[in-house]
């Protein structure tokens, strides 16, 4: 029988796990980040065929995460509609949202470049969301940087039992993907997860 850790032991176990990964994320070097981005944009296209008016929700890399502009322009060459998360920090609970990545963009206090364009979606429209991740496991748990800004955008999968749409994608590297990660009651699960070498199908996909 497997005992639920208390939440102190899963928010330290988490934020331990979190920090070793970050670490060896920020040790992979320029061409190599280069390389494994224009690899993990096409095991994406082979996956999904990428269409002609999806909606993609997709996300402005940091320095140390897989850069997702390859795949942003593959998707665009593919005549895909892209939209890009806006953090809004006037409504309770800094709400994220989908904006099309149309016109100006402005780097928000984390360095993150956000669309100022107004042309939103909401969170249940998108065809396919690719998700930055620190971690993941075989069964679709991520582990983000710790806001819960995609947990709480899409916390209305957890409650469907049929209509799973969007498709929740994770884009990272290889050495991400750990043996298991406990999940917090408010993590919303991933279908699929695409890396340099692949794709792993998650159980819930």
């Amino acid at each position: 029988m497997r005992v639920a850790l208390p939440d102190s032991a899963l928010a330290g176990a988490r934020k331990s796990l979190r920090a070793s990964l970050q670490a060896r994320r920020r040790r992979v070097a320029r061409a190599e980040r280069a390389r494994a981005s224009t690899l993990a944009a096409l095991n994406a296209d082979r996956l999904l065929r990428l269409r002609a008016g999806w909606r993609i929700g997709l996300y402005a890399a940091l320095a140390d995460e897989l850069d997702s502009a390859p795949l942003i322009a593959l998707a665009q060459a593919r005549g895909c509609r892209i939209y890009l998360p806006r953090i809004d920090r006037r409504r309770v609970g800094r709400k994220m949202r989908f904006v099309e990545m149309i016109g100006p963009q402005r780097l928000n206090r984390l360095g993150i470049a956000e669309p100022q364009g107004s042309r939103m979606l909401g969170a249940r429209w998108l065809d396919v969301v690719f998700l930055p991740l620190v971690g993941f496991d075989s069964r679709g748990v991520r582990l983000g940087t710790g806001g819960g800004f995609y947990d709480r955008a899409f916390a209305f999968r957890r409650w469907r039992s049929v209509w799973h749409a969007p498709r929740l994608v994770g884009l990272g590297y290889a050495f991400q993907q750990v043996e298991r990660i406990t999940p917090a009651a408010h993590d919303v699960l991933m279908d699929a997860v695409v890396t340099e070498q692949g794709v792993i199908q998650c159980a819930t996909g």
